[in-house]
């Protein structure tokens, strides 16, 4: 659980799990974070070697995040979450 106890750990490694994604289309992706958080979420992930950075020798510098073996392996837990909540969100909806 330590891998995905930040606030925004879950949400980046959903968006990764779809496609490699660069800094500002994540921050974009997730709507209300700020750089700061994304940032340190992004090292954290990168410590755990979750995921990967990428730099392009390009004007400005491009960096682009993806998943890293471990980090594709967790998929699975990720699906089983996603289907969980879906099903018991629908519920809780439905008993309001």
């Amino acid at each position: 659980m330590q891998y995905i106890s930040g606030k925004w750990t879950f949400l980046v490694l959903t968006e990764l799990l779809k496609e490699p994604q660069r800094f500002n289309q994540l921050r974009r992706s997730l709507g209300n974070i700020n750089t700061k958080g994304l940032t340190e979420t992004l090292r954290n992930l990168e410590e755990q070697e979750i995921i990967k950075r990428k730099v392009f020798p390009t004007v400005p510098v491009t960096v682009e995040y993806s998943m890293t073996e471990k980090g594709e392996a967790f998929s699975e837990v990720f699906n089983e979450i996603n289907r969980w909540k879906t099903e018991w969100d629908s519920t809780v909806q439905q008993s309001h």
